[in-house]
């Protein structure tokens, strides 16, 4: 029977988990033994007992888990040590954001470890259900607003009162993938009046479907990469770009950047021009501050105040700010994953090189990088 162990996350941001409870009796029933390591849920409001209620063995440390896994599945990338602990032949399956990291994609190939990044899975129809990227973002666009309404010092609807009537704030989303459509959508519902942007002509239909005004820029010829990423602009159409920017921004009580760019840094849209013009007190949620940052100054786990009194926060790990959905969510995109590629008769994972799922995201295996675009990496 082969073994599939989930380890306790131990970069001290992730509050989110690989597996759950629930995704432990479906692996079981594929026939997968399941172990866990102690303490695995806590972050995400699932103890230990409810794991072993659902069949899963309790392991005291993730040293005993790796020892004898022939999966591994966990968020976040692996350190080297861990990676020590793996027996050659063994899969693992996390985010391992391999454009950024080329020494951890040739130490996984060198210890001949077959490995799959959860980025990296196709945005196709097919491919929906194990999406993680997707279904985290759009956990993460809820969030922002969340975090944007709870640091702010006024309320987001209208409201008539006998003391007089108060209008509703404005909020500004850049950037309109998964979670920027998310925060247009939330926003909303608490009764805020929303305006977005997007260098992608193509997305109007869809804010103006959520009752948000589009903001149109012409910025000549744009558009987006095969997985639905805006494509990089030129200086001229980013220049052209704040400025127009700059107005929404003036006059929004929350702007939530959310645009990144796909094993890249995230660009600057947001400097200190536009900083200077926002109303005091404002709030500006930098969605891509780990990958760089969208606004000047931004910085990871910090709230920063300009000398103007906007008040920008870089969130981090801002999936995982409602960890018990979100690890719901991603235990079931690896659930899914696994359950595409695996073979009952043979009770085991089938590296089906002709699936295009497949070809997207396997990245090593038999001790060699096998994904065409790192292979020269």
């Amino acid at each position: 029977m082969k073994r599939l162990f989930a380890p306790r996350e131990s970069h001290p941001a992730e509050t989110r988990t690989a597996i759950v409870p629930a995704t432990v009796k479906k692996l079981k029933d594929l026939g997968l033994d399941v172990c866990v390591e102690t303490g695995i849920g806590l972050r995400s409001d699932f103890d230990d007992e409810a794991y072993q209620t659902a069949g899963a063995e309790i392991i005291p440390n993730s040293a005993a888990g790796y020892a004898t896994a022939d999966i591994v599945i966990r968020v976040r990338k692996p350190q080297a040590a861990e990676l020590d602990a793996l027996r050659p032949g063994t899969l693992h399956i996390s985010f391992l954001d391999p454009f950024n990291e080329p020494q951890l994609i040739a130490d996984l190939a060198k210890r001949e470890l077959a490995s799959i990044s959860m980025e990296m899975i196709p945005r196709s129809t097919l491919a929906q259900k194990m999406d993680a990227l997707s279904s985290q973002a759009n956990l993460a666009g809820y969030a922002a607003v969340i975090m944007a309404t709870d640091r702010m010092r006024k309320i987001l609807p209208m409201m008539m009162t006998p003391a007089g009537t108060i209008s509703p704030a404005r909020v500004f989303v850049i950037g309109v993938g998964v979670a920027g459509l998310q925060a247009i959508a939330t926003a909303k519902r608490l009764g805020a009046r929303v305006e977005a942007f997007d260098t992608r002509p193509v997305v109007e239909d869809q804010v103006k479907s959520l009752g948000a005004k589009f903001i149109k820029v012409d910025l000549g010829t744009t558009g987006q990469t095969d997985q639905g990423y805006a494509q990089a602009l030129s200086p001229e159409q980013m220049e052209k770009q704040r400025q127009e920017m700059a107005k929404a921004c003036a006059r929004a009580d929350i702007v939530i950047t959310t645009a990144k760019l796909f094993g890249r840094k995230a660009p600057v849209i947001l400097d200190e021009g536009v900083l200077a013009q926002m109303q005091n007190g404002s709030i500006v949620i930098d969605f891509a501050v780990e990958s760089g940052g969208n606004v000047v100054g931004s910085k990871i786990g910090e709230e920063i105040v300009t000398p103007h009194g906007v008040r920008v926060i870089g969130p981090e790990n801002l999936e995982g700010y409602f960890p018990k959905d979100a690890s719901l969510m991603l235990a079931s995109n690896f659930y899914n994953l696994i359950e595409h590629f695996w073979d009952r008769e043979a009770q085991n994972f089938q590296f089906r090189e002709e699936d295009e799922i497949l070809q997207g995201c396997l990245i090593t295996r038999g001790g060699e990088i096998v994904h065409t675009r790192f292979k020269d990496a």
